[in-house]
């Protein structure tokens, strides 16, 4: 495999809290014109992604109550939930973290909706913004 050129930090995608696809699909689709990309679901939540240029936006809406989206729209309301950011090394960013006194809520990297690892940062720790973290 041929090592990859690093292309630094980027914006991966915004994930959005939804309480229902159906409600908020036409908004993305129909007034934006943004188009629909394939995406599976992940951590208890159907997940609709669209293209806006390099990054995503995806649409979660929670398939079970006790997910973390939908104790995230108990609490605070439909709206953003959380910010990714691809990393050229996500082992040597969280490390980057740890050394940083970063709260990780993921301390090891997991496969996420795009089957890309993926690990989530603790929003005490990142100004009050859940952030995520993914492999390029």
């Amino acid at each position: 495999m041929t090592p990859s050129t690093p292309r630094g930090t980027r914006v991966s995608h915004i994930g959005i809290a939804v309480e229902a696809l159906a409600e908020s699909l036409p908004f993305f689709r129909d007034v934006l014109g943004l188009t629909q990309v394939s995406l599976d679901d992940a951590d208890g939540a159907s997940i609709v992604g669209f293209s806006a240029g390099e990054p995503l936006v995806e649409l979660l809406e929670p398939d079970d109550p006790a997910s973390p989206v939908a104790r995230f729209i108990a609490r605070r309301g439909p709206g953003v939930h959380h910010i990714c950011f691809a990393v050229d090394d996500l082992d040597a960013m969280l490390e980057r973290c740890r050394a940083a006194g970063v709260e990780l809520i993921d301390e090891k990297p997991r496969v996420g909706a795009e089957g890309k690892r993926i690990a989530f940062l603790h929003p005490k720790s990142t100004g009050g913004v859940l952030v995520e973290l993914s492999d390029h």
